[in-house]
């Protein structure tokens, strides 16, 4: 693996980890949004992540890198952003617009607490890439400095 796909995978990480955290947080922006403009309570969104496939992947790459014992990545990418259907929590309160016929309001599907862990896990990921794009960075600037 050459220092420029460390940094083309470190990037690509940085990339797909931002989009998440922008993600974690709108669910935590509209953790008591009730009326979307579908209608419905706020639906919480979770991000799907896949390796990216550059045609690496065909039998002949795959039985070289077997032999050669070379692990060339890619980076990850974003495959897509999925909406979480299960029904949120009801909470009684009459004199709220939202209110069904018995009272009851129905919640968005988002718990904050597990909000915060999912945020916490994306930056340390994000501050993972960050150190090995640094490390990259230096081992790049020594190298030069011994052909001096």
């Amino acid at each position: 693996m050459s220092f420029f796909d460390t940094l083309n995978t470190s990037a690509t990480a940085l990339t797909a980890q931002s989009l998440r955290m922008d993600i974690i947080s709108q669910n935590m922006a509209n953790v008591d949004t009730t009326r979307t403009a579908d209608g419905g309570p706020y639906k919480r969104k979770t991000v799907i992540f896949k390796e990216i496939d550059d045609n690496k992947n065909s039998f002949q790459n795959i039985f070289n890198k077997a032999l050669n014992n070379n692990q060339s990545l890619a980076g990850v990418k974003v495959e897509k952003i999925v909406e979480d259907d299960t029904e949120g929590p009801k909470e009684y309160n009459p004199t709220h617009p939202d209110a069904d016929e018995n009272g009851y309001v129905t919640k968005p599907n988002v718990n904050v607490v597990e909000e915060m862990v999912n945020m916490i896990s994306a930056n340390r990921a994000y501050e993972a890439n960050i150190t090995a794009v640094n490390l990259t960075k230096n081992m790049i600037s020594k190298t030069l400095e011994i052909g001096k």
